[in-house]
């Protein structure tokens, strides 16, 4: 490997805006739309692994199923299986740090799904909390349809 010669680099500070749109895909927009229009965590079960994912995907990881049409209503209770907390302030986060991001794993489900925890301190957060979903006053066909999880 060559060794870079630092007299050759320089650095060019600015700010770049990239605006897009993501789209969600089939499965995913099936997902946001139960959320928005029903308050309803939906996941895929694949029959053959007996496994349920959320979020959703259409193929399963074990045995590269087709779930496209298997779809199961979740519970919006489940127990939070790591987390961390975020203390510092990016442009694009969905609210004002100190807050905490968790792998909340749903009950009936197999997988976590990341989201917010409130109504807890960080310092307080913990492994096994039991946790239940907070819709959203105000829908925004994201996954912030779900505002947050609060202690169950």
């Amino acid at each position: 490997m060559a060794e870079i010669n630092k007299d050759d680099c320089f650095v060019v500070k600015g700010k770049l805006a990239l605006p897009y749109q993501y789209f969600a895909g089939r499965m995913g927009s099936r997902f946001i739309i139960a959320l928005r229009d029903r308050k309803k965590i939906t996941g895929v079960r694949c029959e053959r692994c007996d496994r349920v994912f959320v979020p959703p995907r259409q193929t399963c990881e074990g045995c590269q199923g087709d779930l496209s049409e298997a779809w199961v209503d979740l519970d919006d209770t489940g127990t939070v299986t790591g987390f961390t907390v975020i203390r510092y302030k990016e442009p694009h986060q969905p609210c004002e740090p100190p807050y905490i991001l968790a792998l909340v794993q749903l009950d009936g489900a197999d997988t976590p799904l990341v989201h917010i925890v409130r109504g807890i301190e960080p310092e307080a957060m913990e492994v096994g909390l039991r946790v239940k979903a907070v819709f959203a006053d105000q829908t925004t066909s994201t996954i912030m349809d779900i505002s947050h999880f609060a202690p169950a």
